[in-house]
């Protein structure tokens, strides 16, 4: 999600390119502009997110599952 500070950043910066540039010019800097905040804000895509989220759900089984074996040993020792 998108913070209100950086919302205000964004605006300013087109308020400042607008008024210091051509008519014919102010797409290609919003443009620029735009693509240079989100790298800044380092956003993913969907599909690097899904892919994470896999990630994430195989490690937690795998943790679950090391620590049923881990519980099962404690018992043995005891």
């Amino acid at each position: 999600m998108v913070d209100k500070e950086t919302i205000q950043e964004i605006s300013q910066k087109i308020k400042n390119i607008i008024s210091d540039s051509p008519i014919s010019d102010i797409e290609d800097n919003i443009n620029a502009l735009l693509k240079g905040m989100f790298t800044k804000m380092d956003l993913i895509t969907r599909e690097e997110f899904d892919v994470q989220t896999g990630v994430l759900k195989k490690t937690r089984e795998k943790l679950e599952r090391l620590e049923a074996q881990l519980t099962k040993i404690e018992k043995n020792i005891k």
